[in-house]
């Protein structure tokens, strides 16, 4: 049996190799579990020993197939119990995240089985991360470029959004900027601000920001300044969910 504590280094592995690629340093996952180094130096060596993390010296380390398949496990438990919390009891998706987290270890198979028929096997929680299916195979965590990669006059949807940041979360679904939402960068300032326009209007976001959302391209939309729509771009999102 594993802690809740090493499942949770194993998850925290897991999605930083889906962001940055293996092999994933010791100080990102510091930073990722809020821990110190050497905290982190004596679990990951823990972790290694159970063969659930190859460790390259000076690199970092990178999840064994046995470990993939236990981090799979729990990012599936904690993101379905994110969309059951938002869908069924009405939770904001800025609260589901910590509730997702203390619960993600302690759900049955049977429950676990349950909760994906409550809510029709969704292919993603509420902030866009694609939930892995019942057989654990790896899934698609592509998460495509951030908004602040991108300039002026680009039209975009919001495919993900970073659910680490409670205040974050609060702030964008103010705004109007959700997974699906489509916007467009009307205006990036060199003092970090990015404009973007959404369906309730004009939002100033900080470049730090920008950078927790991921986008896909919307394609073109005819408008005043008369350029046509793909709507290939469009299937292809309605295809994704």
């Amino acid at each position: 049996m594993l802690s809740d504590v090493m499942e949770d280094y194993l998850k925290a592995i897991y999605v930083l190799q889906a962001e940055e690629g293996p092999p994933v340093s010791t100080s990102a996952i510091a930073e990722y579990v809020d821990k110190t180094p050497p905290t982190v130096t004596d679990m990951l060596s823990k972790l290694a020993d159970r063969d659930l993390v190859h460790r390259e010296p000076y690199k970092g380390v990178e999840l064994t197939a046995e470990g993939e398949a236990v981090a799979l496990e729990v990012v599936r438990h904690h993101r379905l119990l994110e969309a059951f919390l938002a869908d069924h009891l009405d939770y904001d998706w800025s609260d589901v995240h910590d509730e997702a987290d203390a619960l993600e270890h302690h759900i049955s198979e049977e429950f676990e089985r349950r909760v994906a028929e409550a809510l029709g096997d969704p292919e993603f929680d509420p902030h866009g991360d694609p939930i892995p299916g019942a057989d654990l195979e790896p899934v698609n965590e592509g998460s495509g470029p951030r908004l602040s990669d991108h300039p002026a006059g680009d039209r975009l949807v919001v495919t993900r959004v970073s659910d680490r940041d409670e205040a974050e979360l609060e702030y964008l679904a103010d705004a109007g900027i959700t997974p699906g939402t489509t916007i467009e960068v009307t205006d990036v300032a060199p003092f970090g601000m990015i404009t973007v326009r959404t369906p309730a209007g004009e939002q100033s976001l900080p470049t730090e920001v920008a950078q927790s959302i991921r986008v896909e391209n919307a394609g073109r939309d005819e408008g005043e300044d008369g350029r046509g729509r793909d709507e290939s771009d469009d299937d292809r999102r309605r295809e994704r969910r």
